[in-house]
């Protein structure tokens, strides 16, 4: 098989493993060459079971098209993500042709140039990276694809203006308001809520999804996580009310984001400053 089958093949490994739904982000999957943004092999890789890194036999790129994790930088731990898994976060962003999305944490930006390829030449995705030396390899890693630009920066703090899709590819203690004031009218945001246990750098917790209903957010919580913190959008006091949320446990029974002024009660799961996941459905926030 050449390369091009190899990636299909890729593509439909990430279908069954995740359960994809959309065609065209598989489309995309067997068309973003991952090579481009991991640079010349050989290549320090890592499975889902083991977290020590081993060097793949050579430099030829069919070793990158499995569903493992590649060291962008071995010495932090930092890796180009699981591919299953960040698919699924993708996909449950519900992109669409014309869309326009930030992705916050973008590393190096292969999993931008998957979404930039499923909303096409029409939408826009703008990466945002607090690493520089990311960022930069991410803005020359992505500078074919027309409809993406990248942002060095806290993206926690800019502002991209009106979105369909913000996916946080970090972990977070709350959701930041330039997020949720951005979603548009049927706007779709992925995060991921995340405890800090030590000083690793890195949490653990669950990715929420929040849905924006003109005024009102539904919320949910989809799977775990674990992952390197956001910088710029943790903050200790959260942690602690996020750590006792989770220890409480029933994160299943989220169904919304309020952002109005309420009394703390028995329907708010976690009651942060300036929102608060609510058991109530949207239908009987006030």
């Amino acid at each position: 098989m050449d390369l091009n089958d190899i990636r299909r093949y890729f593509a439909e490994e990430i279908r069954t493993v995740a359960n994809i739904r959309s065609e065209a982000l598989l489309d995309a999957f067997a068309k973003v060459p991952r090579e481009r943004f991991l640079g010349p092999g050989p290549w320090q890789i890592q499975s889902d079971r083991d977290e020590n890194y081993r060097t793949t036999e050579d430099a030829d790129p069919r070793r990158l098209y499995h569903n493992i994790l590649v060291a962008i930088d071995p010495g932090r731990h930092l890796n180009n993500g699981q591919p299953s898994y960040l698919a699924y976060c993708i996909d449950s962003l519900d992109l669409a042709e014309g869309d326009r999305v930030l992705h916050v944490g973008c590393g190096v930006g292969y999993y931008t140039a998957i979404m930039a390829e499923v909303v096409g030449i029409s939408g826009q995705v703008t990466g945002v990276e607090i690493d520089a030396d990311l960022a930069s390899r991410a803005r020359e890693n992505l500078a074919y694809l027309k409809q993406v630009k990248v942002a060095h920066g806290d993206g926690g703090k800019f502002d991209p203006g009106p979105c369909n899709a913000i996916f946080i590819n970090a972990g977070v203690t709350h959701p930041s308001a330039v997020w949720l004031d951005s979603l548009l009218p049927g706007g779709r945001l992925i995060l991921y809520l995340t405890v800090a246990f030590d000083d690793s750098g890195s949490g653990r917790g669950f990715m929420l999804k929040v849905k924006r209903e003109e005024r009102y957010y539904t919320a949910r919580f989809l799977y775990s996580v674990s992952v390197f913190h956001c910088e710029g959008s943790r903050d200790e006091e959260a942690n602690q009310r996020l750590r006792e949320a989770f220890m409480r446990g029933v994160w299943g029974s989220v169904q919304s984001l309020r952002r109005d002024g309420h009394e703390l009660s028995d329907a708010c799961w976690l009651h942060g400053d300036g929102f608060c996941l609510s058991t109530l459905p949207v239908s009987e926030n006030p």
